[in-house]
């Protein structure tokens, strides 16, 4: 093309990259050139000239969780606002593979959004010393991050459980290295010594899958529990799926309440009372943060600096909670008192 044009490669580079540095005669020679071979700019190309391939990699856990599916609309939306192309990767609920897809990955993006990170605070503060990057729930020392404020509503769900008479309840908890899970028990552990005659038993660990709704409700129902805090929505589902194939009452026999108020959560049987948090909203704020790192004048001071975000939930009550069953000698005692 820059045969055809009587100019060098370079000016050619400039005119479609950077028109304003090029003569508008020249350009405009140029531009008419390109379109008549049909010239499409190579992405490596501009990569290699300009160490910047206008890609950001977004590393979710599991892909099908509908957990996710906000966050990826959320954070796609804002990256193609701001002319970037999204790449998603599942990593399978594991550490191997969300390490191996950050090292193929160091070229081939200019930034990354880890989500739910199951690797270590070290491998995490490690790679961001080589890229840009931002984590969502998970708070790795002074890596920038998006918190979802899941303690409020898990406080919520503990007055409102406690408003309906239960003394004894589960929590399900999800996998071990989760942060997310850990910041889940202990908030529900701290909040014991505020509320006196609560118990809460710790069950567990359960993937995050529908699958483990049959084995967390075995669990509960082992414990003795009146009601159960579970670490997903997933969970909480499954465990609706099998009450209703016991034929356990929910919430008459158990009260059951979820965490993320996924896609679905409003329409099971019943109703999933859940935590809520803005998912869609949390992809935006991550986005802005990380295109803060990749390119510091694109927002103001203030969000250059944040490191971190807390994002607000809330309890969302639905069908699935209710009043604590009564205890059968206490219904025998009843029926004695009406003779």
């Amino acid at each position: 093309m820059a045969a055809a044009a009587g100019v060098a490669a370079s000016t050619v580079s400039r005119a479609l990259n950077n028109p304003g540095r090029v003569n508008a005669r020249t350009r405009e020679r140029i531009e008419k050139i390109a379109a008549e071979l049909n010239y499409v700019p190579s992405t490596q190309a501009r990569a290699l000239s300009s160490g910047r391939t206008r890609t950001v990699a977004l590393l979710v856990p599991d892909i099908t969780n509908p957990f996710y599916f906000d966050l990826i609309r959320g954070t796609q939306h804002q990256l193609k606002a701001a002319g970037y192309t999204q790449l998603l990767v599942d990593t399978e609920e594991s550490a191997e593979v969300e390490a191996e897809a950050l090292d193929r990955l160091r070229t081939a993006t200019d930034g990354v959004i880890l989500t739910a990170s199951r690797l270590t605070d070290d491998q995490i503060i490690a790679t961001h010393r080589t890229r840009p990057m931002v984590t969502i729930n998970r708070n790795a020392g002074t890596v920038p991050t998006v918190v979802i404020d899941t303690p409020t509503a898990l406080r919520q769900a503990l007055d409102h459980l406690l408003a309906l008479g239960h003394r004894r309840l589960a929590y399900l908890g999800g996998p071990v290295n989760s942060f997310s899970n850990g910041l889940r028990w202990k908030t529900l552990a701290e909040e014991l010594s505020a509320r006196p005659g609560l118990e809460i038993v710790r069950l567990g660990p359960f993937a995050p899958t529908m699958t483990s709704g049959g084995p967390a409700v075995e669990a509960v129902l082992n414990a003795e529990a009146t009601g159960c805090i579970v670490f997903n929505d997933l969970i909480a589902i499954g465990m609706l799926e099998r009450c209703r194939a016991r034929g356990i009452d929910v919430p008459g026999q158990l009260s059951i309440v979820g965490c993320d108020d996924i896609f679905g959560a409003s329409f099971c049987h019943p109703p999933l009372t859940t935590c809520t948090a803005p998912i869609e909203r949390v992809g935006q704020v991550a986005t802005t943060m990380l295109l803060s790192q990749i390119n510091p004048g694109l927002v103001g001071r203030a969000q250059s600096r944040r490191s971190l975000t807390l994002v607000p939930t809330h309890l969302t009550i639905r069908s699935s909670s209710g009043p604590a069953p009564v205890p059968v000698v206490a219904e025998r005692s009843r029926d004695k008192d009406r003779v």
